[in-house]
């Protein structure tokens, strides 16, 4: 059963974007994977696999993938798709010029798997170069996080007394590291964790707090509407893609601790990524470089 209407309620400068059928796109699609992974669980319908013997992989993580794939390119056949489960071949993908969506069915399979609530479908709209629309949503948090590009950001959520609330989103007005509230994750290959542990030992020092949600996705967005101050680790563009569009028209900054490779596209490159709010980036940026 859906808990969400078939439309997002936006503000007029969204509203009027060029990019609002593609979002819808993202949304209706979302929406269907989030009902499938849902029922997948609560009736206990669920396979288990392992990725080059390590990432966690459920029949509802292939069964979401296809089914948003299928939606996708029954409306834009001609459109490019990088999804985590079926089309990963990231090195087919040298620019995101082209139409290109950027998928993720289940951003924190691990939560998932085990029953926990943090985890979501995640979709991204890129084109020329830049992303255009972006929807992340946690059908288990009764939340949808989406964005349109220079259409602002937005939360819709269920309430505890189940109404509908619909909000503008904007990144913490935070300046303190001391003060902030950090986020980051841990890859699943731990075979070179030491640099990835002296950058945690050096946040943990300076900043207020650290947390570890299991869903990169889902750190994003709550960076961009100011549950957390910051987010740092190495990942993957379908974890990202669209958490990234959502943090900026959220008034974020996003970058790396480390430059990416010459000639490389930054939306294609995964790691030593660092989001933020702006008064924070520089100082966490030189406090993860020299670590």
């Amino acid at each position: 059963m859906h808990i969400f209407p078939e439309t997002l309620p936006l503000e007029a400068d969204a509203n009027d974007s060029q990019w609002r059928p593609q979002l819808e796109l993202a949304w209706a699609a979302a929406r269907a994977a989030g009902e499938l992974i849902t029922d997948a669980r609560e009736n206990d319908d669920l396979s288990f696999d392992r990725k080059d013997h390590m990432e966690l992989v459920t029949s509802a993580d292939i069964a979401a993938d296809e089914l948003i794939v299928k939606m996708i390119l029954g409306r834009f056949s001609d459109h490019v798709i990088l999804s985590e489960e079926t089309h990963n071949d990231l090195a087919t993908i040298t620019d995101l010029d082209a139409p290109t969506w950027i998928i993720d069915p289940i951003d924190g399979t691990v939560n998932y798997a085990y029953g926990h609530f943090q985890s979501a479908v995640s979709i991204g709209f890129a084109e020329g170069g830049r992303l255009r629309a972006a929807v992340v949503y946690a059908p288990f948090l009764r939340e949808v996080f989406y964005a349109c590009e220079k259409g602002g950001a937005y939360l819709l959520r269920r309430g505890l007394d189940n109404e509908l609330v619909h909000q503008r989103i904007a990144v913490s007005e935070q300046t303190e590291l001391s003060r902030s509230l950090i986020a980051t994750g841990f890859p699943y290959d731990q075979r070179n964790i030491g640099p990835m542990m002296r950058r945690l030992s050096a946040v943990a020092i300076q900043c207020g707090g650290l947390r570890r949600l299991g869903s990169a996705a889902l750190d994003i967005c709550w960076v961009a509407c100011g549950r957390f101050d910051a987010y740092y680790e190495s990942i993957k563009p379908w974890d990202y893609a669209a958490g990234l569009l959502i943090l900026t028209e959220a008034g974020g900054r996003s970058g790396f601790h480390s430059p990416p490779p010459e000639g490389r596209c930054e939306l294609l490159h995964g790691d030593d990524r660092l989001v933020s709010t702006p008064a924070l980036f520089d100082e966490l940026k030189a406090l993860l470089e020299q670590a």
